[in-house]
């Protein structure tokens, strides 16, 4: 970890979110055949999956909310079921977004990667409990043999944290790189999200702008392009809520900017079907 910096950042930040706010704010799925986009979270055990989903909700309620259940001890994953998250827009209705949280990847335990492939097919249904080593049969409850488009995965999004890069076993990248191509195949777009950025870096921590001046965070991040393929420019760098007990316009910015195009990508692939 380290605290030097770049003269100029190496990624352009707009600091004033209203836009990115606007747009997620009156964005609606085009095509008719689906009512939310469906964006899958996956990636080691404790990468701030759940954290992340509770952040969305946070920027935009405008207040620090914890609905989606967290844990910063265990060494396995707190995340037991397949679930989907929805957040409200307003009393009487919710954006038209889902985030589906999974448990994590483990070197030997954790979430079998054949399960995720099926979800990405829209194969799971919502409340599914993985066991380690056991894949998800047709002939299960928790099977859907006929998924809509609707309840196909739209963008695939790999969290990772940003000061764990180098040390993550070969086992977990192999299992993440698995699900990258398989979503490859299936024309899926994918993004990543490197957080805990602040804990990677002294600087960062000192002040969040500083993120995309920070030489150790974009040397994490060629790094984890290069370790599963996913381009630079698809891969975000963003802080979770976590210690704040109020909203903070410069954490907002770039989660916002990371959700912007996770549905930016997701609009495209369910307008190219």
């Amino acid at each position: 970890m380290g605290g030097a910096s770049f003269s100029q950042p190496w990624r352009s930040m707009p600091w004033t979110n209203e836009e990115n706010l606007n747009f997620i704010k009156s964005y609606k799925p085009q095509n008719n055949d689906v009512e939310n986009l469906r964006i899958l979270l996956h990636g080691p055990v404790g990468a701030g999956k759940s954290s992340f989903i509770n952040s969305v909700e946070s920027v935009l309620l405008g207040r620090v909310t914890g609905r989606v259940m967290t844990d910063t001890i265990s060494g396995c994953s707190f995340t037991k079921k397949y679930k989907a998250f929805k957040i409200h827009k307003d009393p009487e209705s919710f954006y038209p977004f889902i985030f589906n949280d999974t448990m994590g990847f483990e070197q030997r335990n954790g979430v079998n990667v054949e399960d995720i492939k099926l979800a990405l097919m829209g194969h799971v249904t919502e409340g599914y409990k993985p066991i380690p080593g056991v894949q998800l049969k047709e002939s299960d409850q928790e099977y859907n043999s006929c998924p809509s488009l609707d309840d196909k995965v739209h963008a695939l999004v790999c969290v990772m944290p940003a000061d764990l890069v180098s040390l993550i076993s070969d086992e977990v990248v192999k299992k993440m790189r698995d699900v990258r191509l398989a979503a490859s195949d299936m024309g899926i777009p994918q993004l990543a999200i490197l957080t805990k950025v602040d804990e990677a870096c002294p600087e960062v921590k000192n002040n969040i702008k500083n993120v995309y001046e920070s030489i150790y965070l974009k040397e994490q991040v060629d790094k984890f392009s290069l370790m599963l393929g996913i381009p630079q420019n698809c891969i975000f760098l963003v802080k979770n809520y976590e210690s704040e007990l109020q909203t903070n316009e410069d954490i907002n910015g770039p989660i916002l900017i990371a959700l912007r195009q996770m549905i930016v990508y997701g609009e495209d692939f369910i307008n190219n079907l």
